[in-house]
């Protein structure tokens, strides 16, 4: 780990893996800040750009910007009510209270102070997890790799969401898209349809840019224009002049047809650091949210949400004064803000070890990854390990430019979310389209990204869960090619892969995911039928 360390400080000066992180902090701190635009649709919004950057300096500022978003999230969840992320759902509980009672401030500073020690504990994770578990899979065969793609679409079964069967059925369509273009050991043409642009596959960057960003797009404009279409119903916001009561509601309207992070005043609020006195009395939910954030980040599909939620459970559980939470306690803003930044950071142990997106934000940190194209998993060690030091750096740098940016972009953030709702929508969407393009100049991945985000429209309506649909199109390629592999070393025979101790544990492991899954849903209905 000393000579990693050794290392990133060197690359600190010789590169601009700093000045990227600091950028990603920012652009983060501002995605989270608008509710709706969650860490990973703001790490999509920069994915295109990155295609020209050197590779080092891109990873590090689609991972930055994933520790600005945990911060930024907290900024509207305290002052006005609403989360910016899923994450910041736990922090509202206790910050806003806060902030009635005229100690906005402190829980911004709360929030600032325990999210900085979170993403440091959880990059110390992530340097002391990451290289035992890459050294151990550098012994994989195409049989062991096979049997890993299986094990990462065995984790679809714990982000099905309420539904299995629906998690499964959008995993099959991962898998779908992933077998088109050429054949990976004839190279023969697949579902390419004539078209040219369909031999290399489509990119995972089009999709997760269409799943997650532009059918955010598509639902957020639906449902701008059906209130809309409801107030042009009632009558409400007339042309005709008079201040009576039509011009009065037409002022509602325009009030009421903003979220309500639109309706919020344009208050301004100073961060206050925590003391001595209340640093003492947060290390014990500092402590309580870095431990359960490490051990949500190392499991795919845990996530920052449930580790904040969790984090503010046992937080409450153990505190001297549980009776403050949900009143405007700091314990109650500090736990669950230490475990989403923690998550930050130890979300990336399985993405860099084994090459398994484990979250939304780390599949559109693995599309960085491929962009450029470097490979996660344990070969990337050997082949890119100085893109995996520089993420350390990086990681380094944007935990301690938080400190700094957190509080200077707080006037910005509070200009940005009283903006008009469809100018924020045009110009996001302005900077997908002009993102995408530049990377081929190709109209025709302008299609596949509209393609995709019509889909992830239709998805999200029917209640299809987007990630395992990410993990079918990045894992099919290596499930595929490794299972194809493994049946040309041994003739066609399928024994190959009982052969092999590590592809046996990986598929051992692949099955306990999803029986352990199944377990849990079949005992979740079972309780509520009895209840």
């Amino acid at each position: 780990m000393m000579e990693a360390v050794a290392d990133g400080l060197g690359m600190l000066v010789t590169t601009p893996i700093a000045l990227a992180a600091a950028g990603g902090v920012a652009w983060g701190i501002l995605g989270g800040a608008l509710p709706g635009i969650s860490p990973s649709i703001s790490m999509a919004l920069l994915l295109p750009f990155t295609y020209g950057m050197e590779p080092h300096s891109a990873i590090v500022l689609l991972a930055a910007t994933y520790v600005g978003a945990e911060y930024g999230g907290s900024i509207p969840a305290i002052l006005i009510h609403t989360p910016g992320t899923n994450a910041a759902a736990a922090t509202l509980l206790d910050g806003h209270p806060m902030k009635l009672q005229g100690r906005g401030g402190e829980a911004l500073g709360i929030s600032l102070y325990s999210g900085v020690i979170g993403g440091f504990v959880g990059l110390l994770a992530l340097m002391a997890l990451t290289r035992p578990l890459a050294e151990l899979a550098l012994r994989f065969t195409p049989m062991s790799y096979f049997a890993l793609g299986v094990l990462g679409l065995g984790v679809i079964a714990s982000l099905a969401g309420p539904s299995l069967l629906k998690g499964l059925a959008a995993g099959l369509l991962g898998l779908m898209v992933a077998t088109v273009g050429a054949d990976p050991v004839s190279g023969v043409p697949r579902f390419t349809f004539g078209q040219p642009d369909l031999l290399d596959g489509v990119a995972p960057i089009l999709v997760m840019v269409g799943l997650f960003a532009v059918s955010e797009l598509f639902l957020q404009a639906g449902s701008l224009r059906r209130r809309t279409q409801r107030s042009e119903f009632c009558g409400v916001g007339s042309r005709s002049g008079g201040d009576g009561p039509k011009r009065r509601a037409g002022e509602a309207f325009r009030g009421a047809g903003q979220p309500a992070w639109n309706r919020a005043s344009s208050e301004s609020a100073r961060i206050r650091w925590p003391g001595a006195r209340m640093r003492r009395r947060l290390l014990k939910p500092q402590l309580i949210g870095s431990t359960v954030g490490t051990l949500e980040g190392v499991i795919p599909g845990a996530g920052g949400t449930i580790a904040a939620f969790l984090s503010y459970n046992e937080a409450r559980r153990w505190s001297r004064t549980p009776e403050e939470f949900g009143r405007g306690s700091p314990e109650g803003v500090a736990a669950p803000e230490t475990a989403n930044n923690t998550v930050a950071a130890t979300a990336l142990v399985p993405l860099l070890s084994f090459g398994i997106p484990g979250s939304n934000s780390a599949a559109v940190l693995l599309g960085g990854f491929l962009v450029h194209g470097l490979l996660p998993g344990p070969r990337l060690f050997e082949e890119n390990a100085d893109a995996v030091v520089g993420l350390y750096a990086g990681l380094f740098v944007a935990n301690l430019s938080l400190l700094v940016i957190g509080g200077a972009a707080l006037p910005v953030c509070l200009w940005l979310v009283n903006r008009s709702r469809p100018l924020l929508m045009a110009f996001i969407y302005a900077l997908i389209l002009s993102g995408i393009y530049s990377i081929n100049g190709s109209l025709f991945d302008l299609g596949l990204t509209l393609a995709a985000g019509m889909a992830g429209v239709v998805l999200r309506v029917l209640g299809f869960p987007l990630l395992p649909v990410v993990l079918g199109v990045v894992l099919g390629s290596l499930v595929e090619s490794n299972y194809r592999r493994s049946l040309l070393l041994s003739g066609g025979a399928h024994s190959i892969f009982l052969e092999d101790p590590a592809a046996v544990v990986l598929l051992s492991l692949a099955a306990l995911v999803v029986v352990a899954s199944v377990g849990a849903r079949v005992r979740a209905c079972l309780t509520a039928e009895r209840e």
